[in-house]
């Protein structure tokens, strides 16, 4: 019998490493998807432990208020000793105000920065803008609202005098400073993946660099701006330190922008910080709130995908 060379052991010895090689990566290929779908099933059940929950407590908020009286009333005064009334009507007007003044402080800016950053900046202006607009947006929402409440406010009662402590316009324009940062930033990203043959194929027919910014790369990247626009509104929605502390707490359905308000965030923060007690209307009430909250954000989501996807399609 012939002994194996050394060579041959060795070669041997490291099939036998390379097969045990080959199971420890099979068995790795087998649990490495088990984990994966177990960290995003994490993220799954926590969407459906909220919602409900959302749904439960709600429900049982509307088992002792009317749902009728909570949809279509104008009047929000839990706290009444004589007759709480529980119309949901003047926190969406006052949510509606904040976000409206938000929007349009924000997307005109923001879009301007984008255009900007794309198109007209230089590579050094590039590298210096945008890190100060991750700045503003890493800005604390308390700081926010301390600065809405003690500068915005009074500079904006020299312009106008009738303007109260607590209103709407001065936390609705600081909501918007504080989106322009994620519209600029996503309508920047946007506009850059916009392929440099159709800029270069305008210039080459005579058009100016604003107008290849304006009717060329502005509608080809307009889905991922409306995108951006609508990710901003629903930041602006679901603001809540801003308005807290600026906006003031008077629930209130009417036009008016000079004077308090409330959100539906604000009362969330409201009740949740006094003394509503447990299986009060008024502690179910904040449930009802935030799932009025919750139905607003996915209505807007889903219009957004249907709006994208349609402009997708156009251009």
């Amino acid at each position: 019998m012939v002994n194996p060379t050394p060579r041959e052991r060795a070669s041997v010895q490291e099939l036998i490493a390379k097969a045990g090689n080959n199971k420890r990566k099979k068995v790795i290929e087998k649990i490495i998807p088990i984990i994966l779908f177990m960290i995003a099933g994490v993220s799954v059940l926590t969407t459906i432990g909220i919602v409900a929950t959302l749904i439960f407590e709600t429900v049982t908020f509307f088992r002792q208020v009317p749902i009728l009286s909570f949809i279509f009333g104008t009047e929000w005064l839990p706290f009444s000793n004589k007759e709480p009334r529980f119309g949901i009507l003047p926190l969406i007007v006052g949510t509606l105000k904040i976000t409206l003044i938000a929007v349009v402080v924000a997307v005109p800016i923001g879009l301007a920065a984008a255009i900007y950053l794309s198109e007209y900046a230089s590579d050094t202006a590039r590298r210096i803008i945008k890190p100060v607009l991750e700045v503003l947006a890493g800005v604390p929402t308390i700081v926010y609202g301390f600065f809405a409440l003690t500068f915005v406010t009074p500079v904006l009662q020299t312009i106008i005098p009738d303007l109260k402590i607590f209103n709407a316009l001065s936390p609705g324009i600081v909501v918007g400073f504080m989106i322009i940062p994620m519209i600029a930033s996503l309508s920047e990203d946007a506009m850059s993946a916009v392929p440099n043959a159709m800029r270069e194929g305008a210039l080459a027919m005579g058009a100016t660099k604003f107008e290849v910014a304006m009717k060329v790369v502005l509608p080809a990247a307009l889905s991922g701006i409306l995108a951006s626009v609508v990710l901003a509104t629903s930041r602006a929605i679901g603001e809540t330190m801003i308005v807290s502390l600026a906006g003031g707490s008077t629930p209130r359905f009417d036009a008016d922008f000079t004077g308090s308000i409330q959100t539906m965030t604000a009362y969330i923060v409201q009740v949740s910080t006094g003394d509503a007690g447990y299986g009060t209307p008024i502690y179910y009430s904040i449930y009802a709130v935030g799932f009025t909250l919750f139905l607003f954000t996915l209505l807007m989501n889903f219009l957004a995908n249907r709006i994208t996807k349609r402009f997708r399609e156009a251009y």
